[in-house]
C-alpha cells in the first residue's frame, strides 16, 4: 500500500515537472548590439591592449535606478574595439576598466565618474576616451638579421599629465608570436625579449629610442608577428601599454 502511494506521489511530481518545463519562456532573448571602441584622448587612436586586457562594465539602470543590479562585463578586443550582439534592450551605465589607463570611475577619494549612461536599442555605438599610462611607438621598421633574429627600435612616453598616475617604468617587452594576437597573453618565450628597469631607472628612457633584439633563432620561411609592450609600477592589474603589431617575414635557409 505504501509503495503504491509513493509511486503515485512520484508520478504526480514528474507530471508537474514536465508541465512546467514544457511552458514557453516568457522572456525575450537578448538581441541588441553594443559596439564601439576605447581611444587615446590626445591622439584619437584606438588603445592597443591584449585579450582580456580591458573589460567594459555594464550596469542596467532600467530598474530601481541601477541600485542592487549585478553588473555585466564584456571583453574589449586587442585593438581597442568591442562588439556584443547579445545585449538586452534598456538603459545602461557603461565604462571601461582594468586597462593600463587613468580610471574613468573611482570609488575612493578623489571620486571620479566619467561613465556614460546609454539607451541600448538596435545597434548602439559608444566611444570612450582614456589617458594611457604610456604611449608606445615604433621607430622605423624591424630589421631581420643574418642570424635570423629581429632588431627593432621603439620609444615610450607618458600618456597622461596626471602626476597621480605617472608611475615608474618597470619594463619593456618585445613580444614574438606566430599569430596577430601577439601580446603578454600570447607570445613565444623562446624568441621574446624583456628589458627590466630598477626603481626610477626606466624613467630615464622615456622619450628615448630603445633598441631590442629577439632571442634565439627564428624558423625560416615563415611570418612572425611582433609587438612592444611597456609597463609601469603600481599598475594594479599589471597591464602593458602596446603599439600596433607588425608582421615580419623570415626568409628560408
Amino acid at each position: 500500500m505504501k509503495k503504491n502511494i509513493l509511486y503515485t506521489i512520484l508520478s504526480c511530481m514528474a507530471l508537474l515537472s514536465f508541465s512546467a518545463c514544457s511552458k514557453e519562456d516568457n522572456y525575450t532573448a537578448p538581441a541588441e548590439t553594443l559596439t564601439g571602441r576605447i581611444i587615446d584622448l590626445s591622439t584619437g587612436q584606438p588603445i592597443q591592449t591584449e585579450s582580456g586586457g580591458i573589460r567594459l562594465r555594464a550596469e542596467e539602470q532600467s530598474w530601481n535606478n541601477g541600485a542592487g543590479v549585478i553588473p555585466q562585463y564584456f571583453n574589449v578586443k586587442y585593438d581597442g574595439t568591442f562588439n556584443n550582439s547579445k545585449v538586452f534592450k534598456g538603459k545602461f551605465k557603461l565604462y571601461p576598466m582594468d586597462g593600463a589607463f587613468v580610471p574613468l570611475v573611482t570609488t575612493t577619494a578623489p571620486i571620479v565618474d566619467n561613465s556614460k549612461v546609454v539607451d541600448i536599442q538596435g545597434v548602439t555605438n559608444v566611444e570612450f576616451q582614456v589617458e594611457p599610462f604610456l604611449k608606445v611607438e615604433w621607430i622605423g621598421e624591424p630589421v631581420v638579421n643574418p642570424d635570423k633574429t629581429i632588431t627593432i627600435q621603439c620609444k615610450f612616453t607618458r600618456g597622461t599629465t596626471n602626476p597621480a598616475y605617472q608611475f615608474n617604468v618597470t619594463d619593456v617587452f618585445l613580444y614574438v608570436s606566430t599569430t596577430e594576437f601577439v601580446s603578454n597573453a600570447s607570445y613565444d618565450n623562446r624568441f621574446s625579449n624583456q628589458v627590466k628597469y630598477n626603481g626610477a631607472e626606466g624613467n630615464n628612457v622615456l622619450g628615448q629610442t630603445v633598441t631590442i633584439t629577439t632571442k634565439g633563432t627564428l624558423g625560416g620561411n615563415r611570418p612572425y608577428y611582433i609587438r612592444v609592450g611597456a609597463r609601469t609600477a603600481d599598475n594594479v592589474n599589471k597591464r602593458y601599454n602596446y603599439n600596433v603589431a607588425k608582421q615580419v617575414n623570415i626568409p628560408g635557409a
